[in-house]
């Protein structure tokens, strides 16, 4: 097993995760198996309980793990399924050493940060190292740890000297070091800094570890000079200095290295058995990232939501259309709309706003309304449905979403003038959005409906059991803690509303679509997780083709994209 650790410097969010995903991207590329681990040095015990402005959204995994969206990247860029294990938190190590301690393990000793905290995270990293994560089931022979946060945060340190002690029990020739730093350029002198480079790899090498790899973030392309430069003060040869500029898109990123010599420089640093060159893996990325600057034809979708000021809270919903617009030869344009800005009580607060929101919804050849908790913002979302549904925009509700849009169709066509979800309104008389059977109101870790589940179409004449290829179930991950009122869905169906989906006991309604409408489609699961740069989610195909014209064309040719 080689082990890879990307650490950062700096500032945080310089972008180790994209860095992490695209050396492992390469690494698969020459044909080894690639799998992940992100540290994130919080004591939660994992991200579910995380408000999406805290550190974006939440990225669900199969095994029904809520973890950090770097996840999302290393499975997007890898194509791989990766286990709640895969993310490591303070609040997890702790938890496991204590229940240790608990046990009796322990008996006789003190325990401390060293040597029990590090040993196991040292154990951690070793035993999930091994776990397969592709579908040939193989242990993986290359495992990228990327330890979040800054070299020299308090609550890393623990980590930081877990890896000192690993560095040695690995061997040299097993383990690497890469960092990630900034190379600023402020405005009043236009040159690039690199101070703070040289100040972030000092701490690093008073923790004890050497960096192997500098890659250096910044906005415009590094110069020459600068690369020199650091490679002296920063004891590194200049080939070991990698330079990463903002790009037009992160599919970029893979390339940028490879084109700076990384498969060489692994080849030789870590014995790898690949050849110089990337295979045919590398080149598609190649074509896909060259197709996407070359796009002209550009579809617009609303994203309708409550997060909007933090494009990270929604990052996988943003791929999923990216993935989309891609596979059809269009650039995405994605507009945020605030939902609360498209409420009544905002026109009076604030008339300004409220047209504008309007305008953007107006504009839009798509609407998407994804998930999210509480009640803020969904008087707007519901605003947003009826538009989409009167007005025969294509739509697309996600979880909440997907509950909103019955919500809306029993108050406008069934005239359930009070009908709710019991999570906004619990004495509702229409109750037509109920909490689950299983959900525990005590504790909030943990208590969702989580994962990956089944789900069953009922009928054949259904858009999206189409767009999934006529299958006659899909698998696809949930996060939810309440769901359609299975005992209310006839009143439902009669009106034109369709549950074409349920889950395999058949009281779970998981999908909705509307006839007589060229798009509005709703689903309780979330198929943004499960979207991949190749493989883009059907729903969100749909909501593209539809937004573009173009889904019953897609239809009659068999669900095959015109070249």
């Amino acid at each position: 097993m080689k082990y890879i650790l990307v650490t950062g410097g700096v500032i945080s969010g310089i972008g180790k995760g994209i860095i992490a995903s695209s050396i492992g991207t390469i690494l698969k590329s020459c044909g080894l198996r690639v799998t992940a681990i992100k540290i994130d040095p919080y004591i939660n015990i994992d991200a579910g309980t995380f408000s999406p402005y805290e550190h974006g959204e939440v990225f669900v995994l199969n095994d029904g793990g809520e973890v950090d969206l770097d996840l999302g990247n290393y499975e997007r860029f890898l194509d791989i399924n990766l286990y709640k294990d895969n993310n490591i938190t303070t609040g997890k190590i702790y938890q496991h050493v204590i229940n240790k301690e608990r046990h009796g393990d322990y008996l006789g000793k003190t325990v401390q940060v060293v040597p029990h905290i590090t040993d196991a995270v040292q154990e951690w990293v070793m035993n999930q190292a091994k776990v397969p994560v592709d579908d040939d089931k193989k242990e993986p022979q290359i495992c990228v740890i990327e330890l979040g946060g800054t070299i020299g945060d308090i609550e890393g340190m623990p980590f930081v000297e877990a890896f000192r002690q690993f560095q040695f029990k690995a061997k040299r020739e097993n383990f690497c070091n890469i960092h990630v730093s900034l190379v600023p350029q402020p405005n009043a002198t236009g040159e690039q800094k690199t101070k703070p480079t040289q100040n972030s790899v000092r701490a690093l090498r008073g923790l004890g570890l050497s960096p192997d790899l500098i890659v250096c973030r910044s906005a415009k392309p590094i110069e020459m000079a600068v690369k020199e430069k650091i490679s002296m003060f920063c004891h590194v040869e200049p080939e070991q200095v990698i330079f990463i500029h903002d790009v037009s898109s992160t599919y970029r990123v893979p390339i940028l290295l490879e084109e700076q010599g990384i498969i060489k420089y692994f080849k030789q640093r870590l014995n790898l058995p690949i050849d110089d060159q990337p295979s045919d893996l590398l080149m598609k990325w190649k074509k896909m990232a060259c197709r996407y600057e070359r796009l002209l034809k550009v579809c617009s979708i609303a994203l309708v939501g409550k997060y909007t000021k933090l494009s990270d809270c929604y990052a996988s919903v943003f791929k999923a259309l990216e993935h989309s617009a891609l596979a059809i030869n269009y650039k995405l344009d994605l507009m945020y709309i605030d939902s609360t800005e498209l409420e009544r009580s905002t026109e009076a607060e604030n008339s300004v706003k409220y047209h504008q929101a309007w305008h953007k919804l107006c504009k839009a050849d798509g609407i998407l309304v994804p998930g999210g908790f509480g009640i803020r913002g969904t008087e707007g979302k519901l605003q947003a449905i009826s538009w989409a549904r009167t007005k025969k925009k294509p739509f697309l509700g996600v979880c909440l979403g997907m509950q909103l849009a019955v919500v809306e169709f029993a108050r406008n066509c069934l005239n359930w003038e009070d009908a709710n979800s019991t999570e906004f309104d619990p004495d509702t008389k229409n109750p037509v959005v109920i909490d689950m059977p299983e959900h525990n109101p005590g504790d909030m870790g943990g208590t969702m409906r989580l994962g990956k589940r089944r789900t069953v179409f009922k009928t054949e004449n259904s858009v999206l059991k189409k767009l999934y290829g006529d299958e006659m179930f899909v698998e696809e991950r949930h996060r939810h803690r309440y769901e359609v009122n299975p005992e209310l869905t006839q009143c439902f169906e009669e009106k034109g509303l369709k549950f074409v989906g349920h889950d395999t006991e058949g009281n779970r309604m998981e999908i909705i679509e509307l006839e007589n409408h060229p798009y509005f489609v709703g689903v309780q699961f979330h198929p943004e997780f499960s979207s991949r740069p190749m493989k883009p989610s059907p729903p969100y195909l749909g909501l593209l083709l539809a937004a573009t014209g173009t889904l019953n064309a897609y239809l009659q040719r068999g669900c095959k994209l015109s070249p």
